[in-house]
């Protein structure tokens, strides 16, 4: 089947991405897609808790949400939405970051909340605390759709082997990594992260991607890596879409992942140990 990736420069402005993004799925969908896959944080992309505090929705209200429903529905297209930032019901006022697969005719299959938080310091002056805005998700998900098994993770769950693991051993096919990486660890990590989860777990691993140096009307200014990413179960760069917008076409032949599992069968060969001890 063929794939899309879209590669994004997402503003602050969920009304201002909402048509860049769908013209994108539209132009994939001519191209004959059957699945496209959107980055992290499609609906806006800051640095400001007070910002996202007024311009984020709750769910059942999202423009985006809404908006890529209608587009999945209108192509009748698969369609992952590499996750929205949210507003939710919790008692600390934290957001979801969370995604969405969508089916041909615009139901929502599967909700994945991103399990691991991006708190970290890089440099001296490049710090992150997601955690400060964004609570974390507790639940791996697997959808079966009708072209494979697909494993739903984000962005910094790429450093987490466990969980993809997991989920090929549950039945993944597909892992989903859409992310907002940031170019110091983007260039460092990025790809050798994912190559090592489609090696590890025999899978075809998707990661469309936030690029740029994103435009903002408050908050601190934010880059991120670009190079969306479609590597085989092999371990092979399929597709590296540098760091322009637009998106990128890849063919999935899921025969190559029973034929990578047989070629070294390591999702079988788990073995108890004890310690280390400390």
């Amino acid at each position: 089947m063929k794939a899309a990736l879209v590669q994004l420069n997402a503003t602050d402005d969920p009304a201002a991405n909402l048509p860049v993004t769908r013209d994108l799925v539209d132009q994939a969908a001519r191209q004959g897609a059957e699945f496209v896959l959107t980055p992290e944080v499609t609906n806006c992309v800051s640095n400001s808790r007070s910002h996202q505090a007024e311009v984020l929705q709750h769910e059942t209200d999202d423009i985006t949400l809404a908006g890529l429903r209608d587009s999945a529905r209108a192509h009748g297209i698969w369609l992952s939405i590499g996750s929205l930032g949210l507003k939710t019901d919790d008692p600390d006022g934290r957001f979801a970051n969370r995604s969405f697969l969508i089916a041909p005719d615009g139901g929502i299959v599967a909700r994945y909340d991103k399990i691991h938080m991006f708190d970290v310091a890089v440099t001296a002056t490049e710090t992150f605390q997601e955690s400060a805005g964004y609570r974390p998700g507790n639940r791996a998900v697997i959808a079966n759709t009708g072209f494979g098994r697909v494993g739903l993770s984000i962005c910094y769950d790429i450093r987490f082997a466990y969980l993809h693991r997991a989920l090929a051993q549950a039945g993944a096919e597909i892992l989903l990594i859409p992310a907002a990486f940031s170019p110091v660890t983007g260039t460092a990590h990025w790809e050798p992260l994912l190559r090592a989860r489609a090696i590890e777990t025999g899978c075809y691993v998707l990661a469309a991607a936030q690029t740029g140096q994103h435009a903002f009307g408050k908050g601190k200014p934010r880059a991120t890596y670009g190079h969306s990413m479609a590597i085989s179960p092999w371990g092979e760069v399929l597709v590296d879409m540098g760091t322009s917008p637009g998106l990128a076409m890849v063919d999935l032949d899921l025969v190559e992942v029973s034929k990578s599992r047989k070629r070294i069968a390591a999702l079988t060969h788990d073995r108890a140990f004890e310690g280390p001890d400390v």
